[in-house]
C-alpha cells in the first residue's frame, strides 16, 4: 500500500503560528502574536540563506541538465514555472564560481556582480567583500570605480607628477605614484602583503624601499676594482 502525504491546512498552519511557532506555507510566512526580536532576525538570516542556496542550486541543476540530456532540459525547464531569463542567469553565475571558489559568507548577489570578470579578479573582489563586509551595492560601486579608473590610466608605470602642487592644494612633500598591474600579479602582491599582516600599499612602499637600497649597494660597487682578499 501506498503512503499519503497529508500537507496540513492553512488554518492548522495559523494555529501553529498561535502556538509560538513560525509556520512556512505555500504562499508566505505566518509568524506568532509576540516573536522575540532576535528570533526574528534568525527566520531571516535563514531566508536569505534559503535563497542564496536555491539560486546556486538552480544554477547547478540546469548546467548537468544541458550537459546530461542536451535539448530535453528545456522540457524540464517549463516544469518549474520560474522564469527562463532567471534560470538562465543563475546557471550563468554558477558556470562561472566552481563549487570550491564560492563564499558562503557572501550571497549568490556578490558573486553575479563580479561573474564577467577573470576568475583572479573575481577571487580578489570576493576577498575584499568578505573582508569589509561589503553589501552587492557597495561591491558593485567599488568594482566599477576601480574599472573606470584603470580604463583612463595607460599601461605600465605612470611617472610621479610635478614636485610643486597644483594652486590651492597643501604642500606635504608626497607624490603619487601609479602602478597598473594585470590581475595575476595584483593577486600575488596582496597574498605577499597579507602574509605579512601589512596592508597592499604599506608593503608597497617597503618594497620599493627595499629595491632602491639594494640597487644604490650594487651602483656604490666599481665592477672594475678587482675585490680584496681577506
Amino acid at each position: 500500500m501506498g503512503t499519503a502525504v497529508v500537507r496540513p491546512s492553512l488554518a492548522a498552519r495559523v494555529a501553529g503560528a498561535a502556538a509560538g511557532h513560525v509556520v512556512l506555507p505555500r504562499l508566505g510566512l505566518v509568524f506568532p502574536r509576540r516573536l522575540p526580536f532576535e528570533a526574528w532576525l534568525g527566520v531571516g538570516a535563514r531566508l536569505s540563506a534559503v535563497a542564496t542556496s536555491s539560486a546556486w542550486c538552480l544554477g547547478d541543476w540546469l548546467i548537468y541538465g544541458r550537459a546530461a540530456y542536451g535539448g530535453r532540459y528545456r522540457e524540464a525547464i517549463g516544469r518549474t514555472g520560474l522564469d527562463y531569463q532567471t534560470l538562465r542567469n543563475c546557471a550563468w553565475v554558477a558556470g562561472r564560481f566552481e563549487l570550491s571558489r564560492r563564499r558562503d559568507t557572501l550571497s549568490f548577489g556578490h558573486h553575479a556582480e563580479l561573474a564577467a570578470l577573470p576568475g583572479a579578479e573575481q577571487d580578489f573582489w570576493l576577498r575584499k567583500a568578505e573582508e569589509f563586509g561589503w553589501s552587492t551595492v557597495r561591491l558593485r560601486h567599488e568594482v566599477r570605480s576601480s574599472l573606470a579608473e584603470r580604463a583612463q590610466e595607460p599601461a605600465g608605470l605612470e611617472p610621479p607628477g610635478p614636485a610643486t602642487p597644483p594652486k590651492g592644494q597643501p604642500e606635504d612633500g608626497h607624490v603619487t605614484l601609479r602602478i597598473k598591474l594585470p590581475p595575476g600579479q595584483l593577486e600575488s602582491c596582496d597574498r605577499a602583503a597579507r602574509s605579512q599582516g601589512m596592508t597592499l600599499q604599506a608593503w608597497a612602499i617597503r618594497a620599493l624601499e627595499q629595491a632602491a637600497k639594494a640597487s644604490a649597494r650594487c651602483s656604490a660597487a666599481d665592477p672594475n676594482e678587482p675585490q680584496q682578499a681577506h
